[in-house]
C-alpha cells in the first residue's frame, strides 16, 4: 500500500529477551495513502493492523510513564466510546445554549459548578469554561488581567510554566521574571523589590500552585501581604493561579495551603487530563463573573456571546470529566491524593537511603533527584530532565511495584555509571538544597 511500517519485521526473542521490558516507542514513518479501489478490504485490514500494533505498543509502555503529570489510570473509555460517533462542539459561552443539539454544555456547566464549589465561589458569581489544556487556561487568565489593567506588568517566577512567558509575548505585555527559592517557590523578597520598582503600574501576578518541575507552591497569603505593604490596593492588581496539577490535590490534603475565591484572586486554571485523567488534553478555567464582560463579544452567527480563547471547543472532554468526577467523588480524589503523597515519600526515602540526592516539597507528589547519566535510561523511563536534575511525578496508577522496579533499575545502572575512580554523581546543593544533596562533596563537608 505504500506505508512505511515500523512493525513489519517480526523478531523472535531469544531466551533472555522474553521477559525484557518493551523498548521505547519509535516515531512511525506514516503517510496518507489513497485507498486501493480494487481491494478495499485489504486497505481496511492494513489500517487496522497499524492501529492494533500502535495500541499494543502504547499499552506496553504505560508502566514506564513516570516522568510527566498525566493520569493514564482510568477505565471509562469503554463506557463513553459510543460518543465518538457524534460531533460535539461546545462553541461559544458554556452558559448560552446553542441553536444546534450537538453539544455537551449541560455536562460542562455541571463540571464548572463542581469546581466553583471546590474553590469556594458562589454559582452566580463565577464564570468559566472547559479549555483545551492548562496553557489555554493561563492564556485566558492573563488576558483577563490585561483587559482589567491594560498597562499592567506580569510578575512570574522563573520556575513558572512556559505558557506564562508565551502569553507575555503573544499579548506584547511587559513581564518581570522573579527569582525562586531553592525549593522552587517564588522569591518573595525579589517580588517585593520589583513591585516597589514598578509602583506606577498595576501588577498581574501569576501564582504557582505547584511548579512544573519541583512542585513548589507559592504562598498566596504572603503575596497578598507584600502587595498591601508595597501600596497596591485591590483595584491595582490581578492574581491568576496556575494550579495545573495541584488544583485537584491541595484541596484534599490536610493543612495544605487552600485555593479559594474568598481571597482576592482573579482566576484559577487546572489541567483536566493530569490528576483526574482524561484521554484528551483539557482544562478548567474559573474566574469572577464580573470580570468577563471585558472579554465577552456577541456573535450572531452562533447565537451566543463568546469570551473563550478557542471558540470551537471539544464537546467530548466535559463528558469525560463529568463521568470521572461522578465515579470518583471527593472521597476518591482524597484517596488518590493520599496514596500519591505516600508513594512519593516512599520513593524519596528509598533514594536517600541509597545515598542518592533527592528532594520532595511539602504536599508534593514530584520527587526531584539527580539526572541519570544515560539518555537511554531517561528515555526508557520517560523522565523529564533539566540541568543535572530529573523528576518522577507520582501519579495515580504509579504503584509501589512500579517505584521498586524503577529504583532497582536505577541502582543497577548507577553502578555502571559511577564506578570507583571514574565519573561522580552531580552535586545538586544549589538546585535542591544542601540538606537534600548527598554527593561526595556534600558528604565531605558534613
Amino acid at each position: 500500500m505504500g506505508f512505511e511500517r515500523e512493525f513489519d519485521i517480526m523478531v523472535v526473542p531469544t531466551k533472555g529477551e522474553i521477559n525484557a521490558p518493551p523498548p521505547p516507542r519509535k516515531n512511525l514513518s506514516l503517510s496518507v495513502v489513497e485507498p486501493d479501489e480494487k481491494d478495499n478490504k485489504m486497505s481496511s485490514q492494513e489500517l487496522d493492523r497499524i492501529l492494533t500494533q500502535y495500541i499494543e505498543t502504547l499499552s506496553h509502555r504505560t508502566e514506564y510513564h513516570i516522568g510527566y503529570p498525566v493520569n493514564i489510570c482510568y477505565e471509562h473509555h469503554a463506557a463513553l466510546a459510543p460518543l465518538l460517533q457524534f460531533h460535539l462542539n461546545n462553541c461559544g459561552d458554556p452558559f448560552t445554549q446553542n441553536t444546534v443539539d450537538f453539544h455537551s454544555k449541560d455536562f460542562e456547566v455541571a463540571v464548572l459548578d463542581w469546581f466553583a464549589q471546590l474553590w469556594e465561589i458562589e454559582k452566580d458569581e463565577y464564570w468559566g469554561y472547559i479549555t483545551n489544556g492548562g496553557t489555554e487556561g493561563n492564556l485566558h487568565g492573563l488576558l483577563i488581567g490585561r483587559e482589567l489593567h491594560p498597562t499592567g506588568i506580569i510578575y512570574a517566577s522563573k520556575d513558572s510554566h512556559y505558557s506564562i512567558f508565551k502569553a507575555a509575548r503573544m499579548y506584547r505585555m511587559e513581564i518581570e521574571t522573579i527569582n525562586t527559592l531553592v525549593n522552587g517557590e517564588i522569591d518573595y523578597a525579589d517580588l517585593r523589590s520589583k513591585l516597589l520598582l514598578n509602583k506606577n503600574k498595576p501588577a498581574i501576578i501569576n501564582v504557582n500552585i505547584g511548579t512544573t518541575f519541583k512542585g513548589a507552591i507559592d504562598d498566596i497569603d504572603l503575596i497578598l501581604q507584600i502587595l498591601q505593604k508595597c501600596g497596591y490596593s485591590n483595584d491595582r492588581y490581578y492574581i491568576h493561579c496556575d494550579a495545573a496539577l495541584y488544583g485537584l490535590i491541595i484541596p484534599f490534603i490536610q493543612h495544605a495551603k487552600t485555593i479559594t475565591f474568598k481571597k482576592p484572586i482573579g482566576s484559577v486554571s487546572i489541567s483536566g487530563h493530569k490528576f483526574l485523567g482524561c484521554p484528551m488534553p483539557c482544562g478548567i478555567q474559573i474566574t469572577r463573573k464580573s470580570y468577563i464582560s471585558h472579554l465577552s463579544t456577541k456573535i450572531e452567527y452562533i447565537a451566543s456571546v463568546d469570551a473563550t480563547i478557542s471558540g470551537s471547543r471539544n464537546g467530548l472532554a466535559p463528558i469525560f470529566l463529568w463521568y470521572s468526577l461522578c465515579m470518583k467523588g471527593r472521597a476518591g480524589l482524597q484517596q488518590d491524593a493520599k496514596i500519591c503523597n505516600e508513594n512519593a515519600r516512599y520513593l524519596k526515602g528509598r533514594l536517600h537511603k541509597a545515598g542518592i540526592s533527592a528532594m520532595l516539597n511539602e504536599s508534593s507528589i514530584i520527587v526531584v533527584f539527580e539526572r541519570p547519566n544515560d539518555p537511554k535510561f531517561i528515555r526508557h523511563w520517560q523522565l523529564s530532565c533539566t540541568r543535572d536534575m530529573a523528576h518522577v511525578v507520582v501519579m495515580p496508577g504509579i504503584t509501589r511495584e512500579t517505584i521498586d522496579s524503577f529504583f532497582n533499575d536505577l541502582m543497577q545502572e548507577r553502578e555502571k555509571w559511577y564506578q570507583v575512580g571514574t565519573t561522580l554523581p552531580p552535586c545538586l546543593a544549589d538546585d535542591i538544597g544542601s540538606q537534600n544533596c548527598l554527593c561526595s562533596y556534600q558528604k565531605m563537608r558534613h
